[in-house]
């Protein structure tokens, strides 16, 4: 029988699917396994079913003797070397799709609440400072006929602008690689520049590559249109954190809503968590229980197709089948 390690305990629904067929042996930690826990455990697993916080590099793959597929539960795949992955012939799948709409109302979410300050006003209450109504009491800024400018239009990119809609936004967008008949309706594709100098809503949805990486850095905010908000659901390193500090403390931007951060997690003491006009999530834009149920059922499903040599439904390495 099959032997499969899962780094985290997932969602039963896709545990279940495993057990029918492999051994199952999944790390019983909270946090996830230390580097020297993976590599032991890896070299008698036949699949690997990981998530975004565990680095699988070339070390770990030349170190899995029997490994003929890696699943990752998450829709990026930046934690894994996927091109040592293809040299040794394993295939590499992730979860797309099924976590588009649950991604998309968080940043929405993040958005509405960094824009109207709601969670400074959650802390000003409990802390005792509501004495009367004022009439510039927490004052934010308005998301009906703004402008949202949004960085990447993939699947969540999109499902985003859809919800814009609803508050008769105008949507901006850039991302380069989108084919021109691919740009949906009432959507302005524009250059980066445009869409800092115009955006009163930046949201990013792009991958983390070198090309993205600290993509929105110190010339970036200086280029953003005063009072805008920052919403980053993709990945912490595409925004310089540094750079991003500097812009809340002098006010270069009005305000920023993450679900991610570069280090992740954050540490208790980093300054960005003494601001006020920060919202600030664990990376829990996916956390629903529905999607996070799709997402493990999606990923042992992928486990399966590898263990018995068929193409993966999620496949993020193709030319793995043409190597070998």
């Amino acid at each position: 029988m099959n032997s499969v390690f899962i780094t985290r305990r997932i969602p039963d629904a896709g545990l279940e699917i495993l057990a029918k067929q492999c051994e199952i042996n999944v790390w019983p930690g909270e946090l996830p396994p230390t580097r020297t826990d993976i590599l032991q455990h890896i070299q008698t697993a036949d699949a690997l079913l990981c998530l975004l916080t565990d680095r699988i590099d070339e070390e770990i793959i030349q170190n899995a003797p029997n490994l003929k597929v890696i699943s990752n539960y998450a829709v990026g795949f930046d934690n894994i070397d996927i091109a040592a992955a293809t040299r040794r012939g394993i295939p590499v799948s992730n979860t797309p799709g099924v976590l588009t709409q649950a991604t998309a109302d968080f940043a929405f979410a993040l958005l509405m609440a960094a824009a109207r300050r709601v969670t400074e006003a959650d802390r000003s209450v409990r802390a005792g400072a509501w004495k009367t109504w004022g009439p510039t009491t927490l004052l934010g800024a308005d998301i009906y006929q703004a402008t949202l400018g949004l960085i990447g239009l993939g699947r969540i990119g999109q499902a985003v602008a859809q919800r814009a809609r609803g508050f008769e936004m105008r949507v901006l967008c850039y991302d380069p690689l989108l084919p021109s008949e691919s740009i949906p309706q009432g959507v302005e594709m524009v250059s980066l520049e445009r869409l800092f100098a115009q955006s009163d809503f930046i949201s990013l949805h792009v991958p983390l590559t070198p090309h993205t990486h600290h993509l929105i850095n110190a010339q970036a905010f200086q280029q953003m249109k005063p009072g805008v908000v920052l919403v980053n659901t993709a990945r912490g390193a595409v925004v310089d954190m540094e750079a991003l500090l500097h812009a809340l403390l002098t006010g270069q931007i009005a305000a920023a809503a993450l679900d991610v951060t570069d280090p992740e997690p954050i540490p208790a003491d980093h300054p960005l968590l003494k601001l006020e006009n920060l919202v600030i999530a664990p990376h829990i834009a996916s956390a629903s229980t529905t999607t996070r149920e799709k997402m493990a059922v999606m990923a042992a499903e992928n486990i399966l197709a590898g263990l018995s040599q068929q193409p993966l439904p999620n496949c993020v390495n193709p030319q793995v089948y043409e190597v070998n």
